[in-house]
C-alpha cells in the first residue's frame, strides 16, 4: 500500500491510500470515519482492482475545518485525486461521501466510468439535518461533542434511540464519537447547504447502481428511491438484512456489490497475480 498526494490550487493537500492493481476504483468514505472504515472491503477488491480510498478533508488528523468548508470543495478534492489516475475511474461513495461523490461526478462526468453510491443522504425532499443539526451544533458548541454525536444519530441518522443510547453508554464509543463531532456537524452544514432538490442531476447519464439496505432508516431509502428516478441511467441494489454499515456488517457482501457494478461499468478485468 502506498499514499497518494494531490494538491490543490489553494495549497491545500489531498491524501489517499493507494493499493492492487487494475482499473481504478476511487472511494470516498462516510462521515464520523475516514479511510481505515473500510480496511474490510478494500483487501478484497485488489485482486482485480486498483483500491484508491481518499481522506476527506475535514476528517484527516488534526484538520483545521474552515467555516466555509462546502461539498464543492470534496468535489474538488476527489477530482485532485481522480487526475492522479489512470482512467477509467469507477467512483464508489458511501453516506455523505457518496453526495460528495454526486457533486464530483456532476463538476466533472468525464473524469469518472461510472459511480456507485450507497446511501447517499441527500437533501431530495427535506434537509438532512434541519432543526436536528441546530440543536447538534448547539450542543457542540456548548462544549458536549458526545451529545451533538447523540442527536445526530438519533435524530438526523435516525438510528433507534434505545440503540444509540447503548453505544453511548460506552464511555470508548462515547469519546470516539467526540473526536468527529466537528467534523461531522462541518458534513451535515456542507449537506444542507445544497438546499432541497436534485433537479439538477438529471443530465448526468453516467452509469449508476445506488446501494441500500433493507434494514436502513427509511429516510435514506426513500432519498435513494427519489435519486433512482432522476438520474437517467440507474438502478437499486438491495441488501438483505444490512443497514448503513455493511463496510463493519458484511464486508464480503458489500465487496461483491462493487465488484459486480463495477464489471458492469468497465467489463471484467484481468485478475492481477501478486
Amino acid at each position: 500500500m502506498t499514499e497518494l498526494l494531490a494538491t490543490q490550487d489553494d495549497g491545500t493537500s489531498v491524501t489517499a491510500l493507494d493499493e492492487g492493481s487494475g482499473p481504478a476504483l476511487l472511494c470516498v468514505h462516510p462521515g464520523s470515519n475516514d479511510e481505515t472504515s473500510w480496511d474490510a472491503v478494500a483487501p478484497l477488491l485488489t485482486g482485480a482492482f486498483r483500491v484508491v480510498r481518499i481522506r476527506r478533508r475535514i476528517y484527516a488528523p488534526g484538520a483545521a475545518i474552515a467555516p466555509s468548508h462546502s461539498m464543492a470543495d470534496e468535489a474538488a478534492d476527489i477530482l485532485a485525486v481522480a487526475r492522479l489516475l489512470d482512467g477509467p475511474v469507477f467512483l464508489v461513495g458511501h453516506s455523505s461521501g457518496a453526495v460528495a461523490a454526486l457533486e464530483a461526478a456532476l463538476l466533472s462526468p468525464s473524469a469518472f466510468a461510472g459511480l456507485f453510491l450507497y446511501e447517499p443522504p441527500i437533501p431530495t425532499r427535506t434537509l438532512l439535518a434541519g432543526e436536528a443539526g441546530a440543536r447538534a451544533r448547539a450542543a457542540l458548541d456548548a462544549g458536549d461533542p458526545a451529545e451533538a454525536m447523540r442527536i445526530h444519530m438519533r435524530d438526523i441518522v435516525g438510528m433507534p434511540a434505545p440503540e444509540v443510547d447503548a453505544m453511548f453508554d460506552n464511555a470508548w464509543v462515547r469519546a470516539a464519537f467526540a473526536v468527529r463531532a466537528p467534523a461531522q456537524m462541518a458534513d451535515n452544514t456542507a449537506i444542507d447547504a445544497l438546499g432541497v432538490g436534485i433537479d439538477r442531476f438529471r443530465t448526468l447519464t453516467l452509469p449508476t447502481t445506488l446501494l441500500e439496505g433493507d434494514l436502513s432508516p427509511a429516510h435514506l431509502r426513500e432519498r435513494v428511491a427519489d435519486l433512482a428516478a432522476t438520474l437517467p441511467r440507474t438502478r437499486i441494489v438491495q441488501l438483505a438484512g444490512q443497514g448503513h454499515i455493511a463496510q463493519l456488517t458484511a464486508p464480503d457482501v458489500l465487496a461483491d456489490a462493487i465488484r459486480e457494478a463495477a464489471v458492469r461499468t468497465l467489463g471484467r478485468p484481468e485478475r492481477q497475480v501478486s
